[in-house]
């Protein structure tokens, strides 16, 4: 079955449809699909449901999506840096499904694992577990949580080859490994393609097995936040 596609269009081309959820690898900046982002935005599509560490910013990342109004709920852990995100979630005009960072990264690794829930003492005693199912074990009080899994996971990698073998770079296996494995279909765009079988198979992250189509594009290498201290006199 041949993967690779040109480009982003052509690689999302009948996968996207109104109200699906979709997971977003990455954590801030870092690791995110841009490219497979920008398409959704041109695509149009709508009232989506978005699994994702957090929505990117102002005017780059899952930003875009927000400020084209696309995004109906997002399931999330860190919602800072975006004013947009902020905006839309204080005026009621958009839904957020909040959970502690570990907590979704465990619940997509559930979803690709074919884990329907887990207990976690993560959250007990805050908002985060009301309406949640509470259980003890050994005299300590749990939480359930749900797997979660995706129509559509889009994930950002380093290296890649044409069966869809993947390897992150660094701080970009972040949410990106999880997620690949947690989609009903799993499109990655990468910053390097390699013939196939020149990828060490002992360092692969993600096996080609969970990847059904792949990219390769150019990347914007950006910064979340620039801090600097002042330089210090000679």
């Amino acid at each position: 079955m041949k993967k690779t596609y040109s480009d982003a269009a052509a690689a999302l081309d009948g996968l996207l449809f109104d109200g699906m959820t979709i997971m977003s690898g990455g954590f801030g900046l870092c690791g995110i699909p841009e490219l497979l982002i920008e398409a959704i935005r041109q695509s149009g599509v709508k009232d989506l449901t978005i699994i994702s560490n957090n929505a990117g910013v102002d005017g780059f990342g899952l930003g875009l999506l927000l400020k084209n109004r696309q995004v109906k709920k997002m399931i999330s852990s860190y919602v800072g840096e975006n004013k947009e995100f902020e905006r839309q979630y204080l005026n009621g005009e958009l839904e957020l499904e909040f959970n502690p960072q570990g907590t979704l990264a465990e619940r997509c690794r559930a979803g690709g694992a074919g884990i329907p829930g887990f207990y976690t003492k993560t959250g007990v005693g805050t908002v985060i577990a009301d309406g949640k199912e509470h259980k003890d074990f050994n005299g300590e009080t749990y939480i359930l949580e749900t797997g979660l899994v995706a129509d559509l996971s889009i994930v950002k990698a380093y290296k890649g080859d044409a069966q869809g073998n993947l390897v992150y770079n660094a701080t970009a296996l972040n949410f990106n490994h999880d997620m690949a494995t947690a989609g009903r279909v799993t499109v990655a765009e990468v910053e390097e393609m390699e013939p196939v079988g020149e990828l060490d198979p002992n360092f692969i992250h993600t096996p080609g097995i969970f990847v059904q189509r792949i990219i390769q594009g150019a990347h914007e290498k950006r910064i979340e936040k620039v801090t600097t201290r002042k330089r210090e006199e000679a």
